[in-house]
């Protein structure tokens, strides 16, 4: 079975996809970016604003990297996410942390977010957008429940604009991933998933265009790893 399909079913599956790697997530990741997903969330929560204005939401918050990150900043964090046996590893970290900034995190779908209009200053999303079964809408979202003046983070795989590199990605992506799967997951199919999405997704240079046209001001586009990784960092006009 193809994790990866378009139309209304795109959410079910890959639902199903996070449900059976959940209590697997984070070492997979370690595993198959050598620990620099780690590297990229911290540097990515680097760049939240400091101020007397912190409410942040993460969206797509799967097992609460971010969400986690944005508290031990000192943001008063909501986690999103549609998957509950993520959330539940995403919970259990957060209760192991006595002493901290407490987080919560709700059970929610990125293409509704139950939020009103500018309720966060900051507004995050790691490996998240490209599993959208619409990306339109959910940029839409994001930047809805943003302030005006208030920062949008998003990091996520991308596109080398390099064809030797982008083909030595996903060369990559298309042998190795797989294995990881199988591996840890009994399914060689799970993180086939992550280049099947990635061919349909438009790409960072695209995602910027679409988020200046919803009135994201002083956008700036990361290249990581020659375009493999990307990060947009955007401030909502105000």
């Amino acid at each position: 079975m193809s994790y990866y399909v378009q139309g209304q079913e795109r959410a079910q599956r890959v639902s199903e996809l996070f449900s059976s790697i959940a209590s697997r997530y984070d070492l997979i990741n370690d595993i198959q970016s050598f620990g620099l997903h780690r590297w990229w969330k911290h540097r990515l929560v680097k760049l939240a604003p400091a101020g007397p204005d912190r409410q942040a939401l993460d969206v797509c918050c799967g097992t609460g990297d971010l969400t986690l990150a944005l508290a031990d900043r000192g943001y008063e964090t909501t986690g999103i996410d549609f998957n509950e046996p993520m959330l539940r590893v995403a919970r259990r970290r957060g209760s192991q942390r006595p002493g901290a900034r407490p987080v919560r995190f709700v059970h929610g779908d990125a293409l509704q977010l139950p939020f009103a209009d500018a309720s966060f200053s900051v507004v995050t999303v790691a490996y998240g957008l490209r599993n959208l079964a619409d990306v339109d809408q959910g940029l839409r979202e994001l930047v809805r429940v943003l302030r005006p003046g208030g920062t949008l983070l998003i990091l996520e795989f991308g596109k080398p604009e390099s064809a030797p590199l982008r083909w030595l990605w996903f060369g990559y992506l298309r042998l190795a991933l797989p294995v990881y799967g199988f591996l840890f997951a009994r399914d060689a199919k799970a993180y086939a998933y992550i280049l099947e999405s990635l061919l349909h997704y438009p790409g960072q240079t695209v995602i910027q265009s679409k988020l200046a046209g919803l009135g994201a001001a002083d956008g700036k586009m990361v290249h990581l790893l020659g375009g493999m990784m990307s990060m947009h960092v955007v401030r909502k006009a105000g």
